[in-house]
């Protein structure tokens, strides 16, 4: 059975990032895949500490994080899983902190420092990174959000073989905009996106659930 797994960077464990996961979850479920999502916000962990015990020729650790906290098991899982899938909201035009954090973790110790630069995960393994953000498409190419996100899904696309991206835009903050100083854009306009659009993203992610889950097995 093919096994998916997601990982969610938002600090919120059921708002926007963490709906969209689900919901690309629910697809892979619905065909036939096993499960499983990871809350970072959940964890106690660190980054990268620069030791380079994971390219140290002959190390116990050689391709692997040598770094043991509560990020450690979920390294051994994405080893062993059939899919992956990343979710971020967008803090300053980049993923959060704690996801940051992660992808250092995870992805630094298989790059080979060879010319040009290998994988060492050994496999092709379908990834995809699904972002929501505050700010319209236009936007996010206005302020070179691009950029980030292109960079994310090379460096995926590298080291795991597969890769793809999925936007959501324009996304609503709070329940009750009332509560806080905003007046970026009219609260009502947010929340009648959040009613209309926000449930397409969280079909096309449902689609690429069931798309990624059902056409992975074999790959590993």
């Amino acid at each position: 059975m093919t096994g998916v797994l997601a990982i969610n960077g938002s600090p919120r464990k059921e708002w926007n990032t963490a709906l969209l996961l689900e919901s690309a979850l629910e697809g892979a479920a619905s065909a036939g895949a096993r499960t499983e999502m990871v809350h970072l916000g959940d964890l106690e962990f660190t980054g990268c500490t620069s030791c380079f015990a994971c390219k140290l020729k002959g190390g116990k650790s050689y391709g692997r994080c040598a770094v043991r906290d509560e990020l450690s098991p979920v390294l051994d899982r994405v080893r062993e899983a059939d899919v992956l899938i990343l979710g971020s909201p967008i803090y300053f035009g980049t993923v959060t902190g704690m996801m940051r954090c992660c992808m250092e973790r995870l992805l630094f110790p298989y790059l080979v420092y060879t010319r040009p630069p290998a994988s060492l995960f050994g496999r092709t393994m379908p990834t995809a990174f699904l972002y929501t953000m505050n700010v319209s498409e236009e936007q996010m190419r206005e302020n070179a959000y691009t950029v980030h996100i292109g960079l994310n899904e090379n460096v995926l696309g590298r080291t795991f073989g597969r890769a793809e991206t999925l936007c959501s835009f324009e996304t609503l903050q709070f329940e009750d905009y009332s509560k806080y100083v905003f007046n970026y854009v009219d609260p009502e306009e947010r929340r009648e996106r959040r009613r209309t659009v926000f449930p397409q993203d969280r079909e096309r992610a449902f689609a690429l659930g069931a798309r990624l889950g059902g056409g992975a097995a074999g790959t590993g």
